[in-house]
């Protein structure tokens, strides 16, 4: 099993939802770094710093385009 694949708690972290201590655990899903509660069903997702600089934050999406 590689690094990337593997769940790893964050002593002390506090969920931001339910509040509980200790129940974060942090992973790696397609690349993409992820945090996760185990009592609830809290998650939340960090983008790549190269993903986030390349976001133009004056701009906002009008309509999806699905053939």
């Amino acid at each position: 099993m590689s690094n990337k694949n593997r769940k790893r708690f964050i002593a002390g972290a506090v969920c931001p939802q339910c509040k509980n201590q200790d129940s974060l655990m942090l992973f790696f899903e397609n690349n993409v770094e992820k945090l996760a509660c185990v009592k609830c069903d809290y998650t939340d997702t960090q983008t790549d710093a190269t993903v986030t600089a390349v976001t133009r934050s004056t701009e906002s999406v009008i309509g999806v385009f699905k053939p």
